[in-house]
């Protein structure tokens, strides 16, 4: 099962894709042994619609063309549910297990997620209540996917 991240702007070379990429990196040589497969990160310009709801339908169909049918999606929301990693990477093995081809997580732009979109995503997710920068928010899931991946095959990496 591949999993994908679609992300609406870019990170600037720096400290923080840094951290991201080493995340990614790790997921991308844990995963073929569980049955994952990290597909990458596809960055998308922040549209330029004039108003909040045009910017996020755009963004949101920009989305909507790059999904292939059987993919769960997850929309990365402050408004979302805040799953354990525990919780998460059960959720990415019964996916897994029950045969989805893929799962996008996708972090939306400044204005957040269309609410079309939000009814059609299989799950949104928060990391908490708080709003975290962008660049913060692609590290936390890019640690998230690598923890779900070492519990998914047992290594004591997420234990507290």
């Amino acid at each position: 099962m591949k999993i994908a991240i679609f992300a609406v702007g870019r990170l600037k070379t720096g400290p923080e894709k840094e951290l991201a990429e080493r995340y990614f990196e790790r997921l991308s040589k844990s995963a073929p042994a569980l049955g994952l497969e990290f597909s990458g990160v596809t960055e998308v310009p922040e549209s330029r619609a004039r108003t909040a709801p045009e910017r996020r339908r755009d963004e949101g169909d920009r989305l909507r063309s790059q999904l292939v049918a059987g993919t769960a999606l997850v929309l990365l929301d402050e408004r979302g549910r805040n799953l354990s990693s525990d919780a998460l990477a059960g959720l990415i093995g019964t996916w897994r297990d029950a045969g989805r081809r893929g799962i996008v997580f996708a972090l939306g732009g400044p204005d957040g997620h269309d609410q079309g979109l939000v009814a059609e995503a299989d799950l949104s997710l928060s990391f908490g209540l708080q709003t975290w920068p962008h660049q913060l928010a692609r590290i936390m899931l890019g640690e998230q996917l690598y923890r779900a991946a070492a519990i998914l095959s047992g290594h004591p990496y997420h234990r507290a």
